[in-house]
């Protein structure tokens, strides 16, 4: 850089000055001193490495620049570093939609999962070793090739956009099902297996986090959960990446339009077989899932306890009747003639009205299922019990007319009807107080 040149007028001395008169020494000037002076610093070392070694001021900075670019190659491989593949550096820019952009940054163990950080060290790790100006510097001969596909490489990556593009169809960063017979070789091999596999496919959720496979010890809910989850996943992958390059050299307008619809319905054609695919492997592991089937055993002995009970229960009152019916029969034979035919007519009456009772619980316990069980579609069994446990618990806090009017009402009925018929008596029974809010559930 030249000097800059500042014209500047020095103040005029007061008028009368003089040396003599106005000057007035402070102190004397101190004797000199002998001192031991050490060169430092690094331009010292950088001039004493040049005159030990014979270089000039460019061999030097040459020579210093390789050793930087090695240094910056070799930090860090615990992180972004991995062997580069011969056949990889023979690539071409120009076939950029073939290559794995992970690999030739070096991250392919991190794919996906890989940060900004490390994108842009990798970046720079690679454009030191590889650019054209370093590889001549070191004696190398140029590989501009692969240097365009580093450059396309960290293009892509480190746009969100084609990022995510690349990512949809990163088929290194898939992991296939398992084999049926490598599940069933060991028990724990079925969530070893599945677990990355499901892993994998959860990066294209749009809802995060993704729930886990879990294991033998996981809850029905939790398991419940998890396919709940993935049969209904809403996935963000797509396949823009694979489009055919649309016209952008003057062609018309109709082949330009042509290809954006062709791409277009290649995107609809691949998301399609890419939701089958993904069902098709949720039902797959549903198949070899036991969870779901113990769960249903433990569901049928629950239930099959409480029919024995209930079964139990009405042996239990028939034996009760019968017993108290024996006992009438013979103080009846104690007593006189005409109390005999009195009490005849009382039984039958009584039969009568036990009759009737029992036509209206039929009645009733009929309806529920001419109201498929209070659901629209298929009943699941735990929705069946649920409805006719509920519907036996009205039954058991309704007295004789009680339970002709509600038969009444429900016999003949569409299933509309009989479902609003069985919430107006559970509202009645609640306000009445012989039920609670959280009692009769299926009805609410």
């Amino acid at each position: 850089m030249a000097p800059i040149q500042i014209s500047a007028t020095l103040p005029s001395l007061p008028s009368g000055w003089t040396a003599e008169k106005d000057f007035k020494a402070v102190s004397g000037i101190s004797a000199s001193q002998n001192r031991a002076i050490e060169p430092v610093g690094p331009h010292f070392l950088a001039h004493a490495r040049r005159k030990r070694h014979q270089r000039t001021f460019s061999e030097d900075e040459r020579i210093q620049a390789a050793n930087t670019a090695k240094k910056v190659e070799t930090e860090d491989d615990g992180e972004i570093s991995e062997a580069e593949d011969p056949m990889m550096l023979q690539r071409e820019g120009k076939d950029w939609k073939t290559q794995d952009h992970y690999a030739i940054l070096g991250l392919s163990k991190y794919r996906w999962r890989a940060t900004e950080d490390q994108i842009k060290k990798a970046h720079r790790k690679k454009v030191l070793k590889h650019h054209p100006d370093k590889r001549a510097a070191q004696g190398l001969s140029e590989n501009d090739n692969f240097f365009k596909c580093i450059q396309r490489a960290t293009d892509i990556l480190q746009d969100p956009v084609k990022r995510r593009q690349f990512d949809s169809v990163d088929e290194a960063a898939e992991v296939d099902p398992p084999n049926k017979k490598d599940v069933q070789k060991k028990p724990g091999n079925f969530y070893k297996l599945w677990a990355p596999v499901f892993e994998a496919e959860g990066r294209f959720s749009k809802k995060q986090p993704v729930p886990q496979l879990g294991n033998e010890n996981s809850t029905k809910e939790e398991v419940e959960t998890f396919y709940n989850f993935w049969y209904s996943m809403d996935s963000w992958r797509s396949f823009e990446y694979l489009d055919e390059d649309v016209p952008d050299d003057g062609e018309s307008r109709d082949q330009k339009r042509h290809t954006e619809r062709k791409n277009n319905n290649m995107r609809k054609k691949r998301k399609v077989e890419d939701n089958q695919r993904l069902r098709a492997m949720i039902d797959e592991c549903l198949a070899l899932d036991e969870r779901p089937k113990k769960f249903r055993q433990e569901g049928n002995k629950e239930k099959n306890k409480k029919k024995a009970d209930k079964e139990a229960a009405e042996k239990a009152a028939k034996e009760a009747k019968i017993k108290a019916k024996e006992d009438a029969e013979k103080a009846a034979k104690e007593k006189e003639a005409a109390e005999k035919a009195a009490r005849e007519d009382g039984k039958k009456a009584k039969e009568a009205a036990k009759n009737a009772a029992k036509k209206n619980k039929r009645t009733i316990r009929g309806a529920v299922k001419d109201a498929n069980y209070f659901v629209d579609g298929e009943a699941p069994p735990a929705q069946i019990d649920g409805a006719l446990n509920d519907v036996d618990s009205i039954i058991l806090k309704l007295e004789v007319e009680e339970l002709a009017t509600l038969a009444t009402a429900l016999n003949g009925k569409d299933k509309t009807t009989i479902k609003q018929v069985f919430q107006d008596e559970r509202k009645r029974l609640i306000d009445a107080g012989k039920a609670k809010d959280g009692d009769l559930k299926t009805l609410a």
